[in-house]
This record gives C-alpha cells, structure tokens and sequence, in this order.
C-alpha cells in the first residue's frame, strides 16, 4: 500500500507538470465516458487505470467515468475500476469473434484507452494480422461513435522466459504502429500512439517479464496521463440527447480497493477458478475471490490441486508457491483487503493442459 501512495504522488507530480492542457467542460452535465481496452495487463488488475484515475482527479479532471462490462478489481486504493481488460485474450481473437460491438453498445465510450496484443504477440500472431484486427476495431469504435478518441500503446515489452522470440515480435509491432495509427485517423475521429515501451526495463517493471509490477503501473499512468488530458480537451461537451450513463459511478463502485471499518460477522470467502487462455504444451489461468462473508476481511490464502501434472510457471497478482501438484496462493499488499461480496483476481502461466480444479479459500 506505501508504494502504491508513492505512485500516486509521482503520477501527481506529473499532473503538475502539464498545467499547460486545457481542462474539459467542468459544468457538463453527462461525464466523458473513457473505455480501457485490453488483456490482464489492463484487467487483472490493471493497477495502472487506479494510478491514472487518481492522477485525473487532482488534476481537475473530475467529470470523466471509466467504463467497461468488466467490474472493479482491487487495488488497494479507491478509484473507479470499471474497464475492458480481458485475462488472455487476443485481439486478433476479439475483433474475429465480433466481441467489441457488444462491449461499446453496454458502455457508449468517448475515448478509448487500447493496450493490446501482448497475448498476439506471445501466440506468434504477425504483424500484419494484429494491425488488421485493430483496424476493425477502430471501425467498431467509429460506428458506436463518429467521434470516437483512440489512444493505442505501444505495447509494453513482452519478454517472458519462455519466449525468447517474444521481445523481437514486440519491436516489429510496435514500430509498424505508427504508420498504421497515421494511415487510419481523421480528423473526427483521431488516433494517438503512446509509447508505453521507450523506459521500460522488463527486470524492474515486471515480476515476470510481462505483467507490470509496481514500478510498471506507475509508468504506465505517466505515459496515459499526457495524451489522455489531451483528448479529454477535445471532446465536444455532451448534449441532453446522448445515450444515459448506466456505468457505476465511483461513489457506487465495488472496487474491493475501498478500505471497509470492521464489523461483526463471519470473515469468509470463495474462489473460482477458470482457464483464460490455451495453447499446445501451456496455458494461462485466473483464479477470482469473493469475501462471501458479512465483515471485511484482510487477507486470503487460495490452495488447489492439479490432476494431470500441470506446473505454474509465473504469476502475477499474488504470491504462489507450488509443492507437487498443489499451488497455495497469497494476496499481493494491495489486494487482501476485501468488503463483503467485493471479488480480487490473480494470474498465472502454467505448462501443461489445465482441468478446472476447485479452489478452496481461507479469509481473516
């Protein structure tokens, strides 16, 4: 958690440092809705978007909501949590399956937020057949709103152990982004790159090459923070016809990063277990826990058993250790404190062909 506040206090301080960008419309009516797009590094937990809401928030940007079908996972500091980030997925897998109309049509964005193709990058997608993917996307953007602000990253490294290849297929997509983002704006409907990669030191930003620790989410909300208040300038206001807002607002989050008083009652939980992604010889895993109990609890332990001789080789969100083939899972700092019925998510990638083994969970 004191990590987490000093970050916030450098994102702050780069908010000072940009006084020169014009703040949005502080009496519209409707907030600009802002999507974050993306896989784990954006969802599970994506501590970035809590670094970067905060950082909006005492810069002055207040009348903003995030946005997303995905609910809120725990960071350890209050935020608005709503976004997009899917545990696994590919992009060339969303917009193959059609998944981003859905998610736009729930949601009526004004800007989005797009971090994406680590997943591609990892499965030996090309280039050319990511840029393809997000070119539809950028359409379905375009068709749920003429006016649509896109930000794309280049992405940030994709250098795990077990794919030395990875980080040269990162190079290649990040530098043909430009060219791409160039050839597909408008003046309606602008893109802007963010180079999430020019800094980043896998070593120090990562736990294991890929998903950002610490240090990495505060890089993370730096690089938005510019381009983000930018585009929240040029937004029009919106009018009294534009679509309700039916997201959450932060006051009435969930988010499991709310720091609940105790209270009298039973400390209980549960946790479920679901496969995000597959491919030959490996797989990537989520686990999700619930305080099923009606006072807050501060800690959880995750433990379940492989039956077919899986092995976890790194994970992110918590601190997991395996004996045979049972894995024994521990909140990370930020994420054990849950208030009743608020949920947090770990990750991991494992070798082998996962089941779907229960899970049993311990809160205090």
């Amino acid at each position: 958690m004191r990590r987490l506040v000093v970050a916030i206090a450098a994102v702050v301080a780069a908010a000072a440092a940009t006084v020169f960008m014009a703040l949005p419309n502080a009496s519209a009516a409707t907030p600009v809705r802002i999507m974050p797009l993306g896989d784990s590094i954006t969802g599970n937990p994506g501590c970035w978007r809590a670094l970067l809401w905060q950082a909006l928030q005492n810069g002055g940007y207040t009348n903003i909501d995030f946005v997303g079908t995905q609910p809120p996972q725990g960071c350890g500091i209050a935020y608005d949590g709503d976004g997009e980030g899917h545990g696994g997925a590919l992009v060339t897998d969303v917009a193959n399956q059609n998944l981003l109309p859905g998610w736009l049509s729930a949601t009526h964005p004004d800007i989005v937020l797009m971090h994406f193709g680590t997943n591609d990058v990892w499965s030996n997608r090309s280039t050319d057949t990511i840029l393809a993917a997000y070119s539809k996307l950028v359409d379905q953007m375009r068709a749920s709103n003429p006016a649509m602000r896109i930000l794309v990253a280049q992405i940030i490294p994709v250098d795990p152990p077990s794919c030395p290849e990875c980080a040269a297929r990162t190079v290649a997509l990040n530098n043909a982004i430009p060219g791409w983002a160039a050839g597909r704006t408008t003046a309606a409907s602008p893109i802007t790159v963010v180079d999430q990669w020019t800094g980043w030191v896998s070593a120090t930003d990562t736990g294991d090459g890929v998903h950002p620790n610490d240090s990495g989410i505060r890089k993370m909300a730096d690089k938005w923070y510019p381009p983000l208040t930018r585009a929240l300038g040029s937004v029009p206001s919106p009018s009294a016809s534009s679509t309700p807002n039916t997201s959450p607002s932060p006051s009435r989050s969930a988010s499991p990063s709310a720091s609940p008083s105790p209270s009298n009652g039973t400390a209980t939980c549960t946790a479920t277990y679901k496969v995000v992604g597959q491919w030959p010889g490996g797989f990537q895993g989520e686990v999700t826990v619930r305080n099923s109990g009606s006072r807050a609890i501060t800690a959880w332990t995750t433990r379940f058993t492989f039956t077919a001789g899986e092995q976890v080789q790194q994970s992110w969100g918590t601190t997991l250790t395996q004996s045979g083939a049972t894995v024994t899972a521990v909140n990370a700092p930020w994420n054990g404190t849950l208030a009743p019925g608020a949920t947090a998510s770990y990750g991991f990638i494992g070798s082998g062909t996962s089941g779907t083994p229960g899970v049993i969970c311990t809160g205090s």
